[in-house]
């Protein structure tokens, strides 16, 4: 485990005809972990975790589809199970089965139907607010009938198509987006993530790199009760986080807990939806104890 590297490197595989980026942080003769982000945001959001593990773990962290330096889909399809497709052939690929996986949100989301469709491929998980949306928010959804559900998204699909990517002056504009957004982080910690997460265009002016498209999700997906039970086939152990501050329904709080086999919850005061970033010490602390 001699290989360890100060930064990655950037590879590329192909999944659904997609070229989707990942970075590598070397150290390829030790287990292998995969840091997936959520969404909106980036492989670069990893980079203090990614440090602080690689030298005893090897390190992927992979964009998503839409997100980072990850090619856009063309048909605007960023669906849960889209994103499942391209993790699957990430750990098939870079032949990384069994992997410890942490993903944070919509990551979470993905890496836990992941761990449940092939839990043999997994060996610990830790899930940061990857649940998705609580019993009562996907109760209220539900309350809309489908044909309405998918009428809006119709509308709204059409009216990301007309909107153009949100232009900063400068980086720095976009910088106080980011703490804006997010009033827990440090001055580096959102200089860091502003600038790994814009891309500069031909006029000179600022955007971000994630494809509009992702903000309108699909109204269809597997049933409820067919996603819980694939979180009660995890059969690897299990650490869901929590931030005090942020919008998530604890699992332990809203009975979501009652799905898995072997999970335990860990909650941060102080700490909203990017808890790694707003208690990083502690996490790192909780993370390495856990792993």
């Amino acid at each position: 485990m001699s290989d360890f590297q100060p930064a990655p490197t950037t590879h590329t595989f192909v999944s659904q005809r997609l070229r989707l980026r990942y970075l590598d942080w070397g150290n390829p003769d030790a287990p292998p972990l995969i840091l997936q982000h959520g969404g909106r945001d980036h492989a670069r959001s990893w980079d203090w975790t990614a440090r602080e593990l690689a030298r005893d773990w090897h390190v992927i962290c992979p964009d998503l589809r839409g997100h980072g330096d990850s090619d856009w889909s063309p048909d605007g399809d960023y669906g849960l199970m889209a994103h499942v497709y391209d993790f699957a052939q990430l750990v098939h690929q870079l032949k990384l089965a069994p992997v410890t996986v942490v993903a944070h949100s919509y990551g979470g989301s993905i890496a836990m139907r992941y761990a449940g469709l092939y839990p043999d491929n997994v060996r610990r998980l830790v899930a940061i607010e990857g649940l998705g949306p609580s019993p009562k928010m996907i109760e209220q959804i539900h309350a809309t009938p489908l044909a309405e559900r998918i009428r809006s998204w119709i509308e709204a699909k059409r009216g990301v198509s007309g909107r153009s990517h949100k232009r900063y002056p400068t980086i720095e504009d976009a910088y106080a987006r980011m703490r804006e957004e997010n009033h827990h982080l440090s001055d580096d910690q959102a200089r860091h993530l502003t600038i790994h997460g814009v891309s500069q265009n031909e006029d000179g002016t600022y955007s971000w790199k994630f494809d509009n498209y992702f903000r309108v999700l699909s109204p269809f997906d597997i049933p409820v009760a067919e996603v819980e039970a694939l979180w009660g086939a995890i059969t690897c152990p299990l650490l869901l986080m929590y931030g005090k501050d942020s919008w998530a329904s604890n699992p332990l709080d809203d009975g979501r807990i009652r799905h898995f086999r072997d999970a335990r919850v860990i909650s941060y005061e102080n700490a909203g939806h990017w808890l790694h970033h707003d208690r990083f010490g502690q996490f790192m602390a909780d993370l390495r104890a856990f792993l």
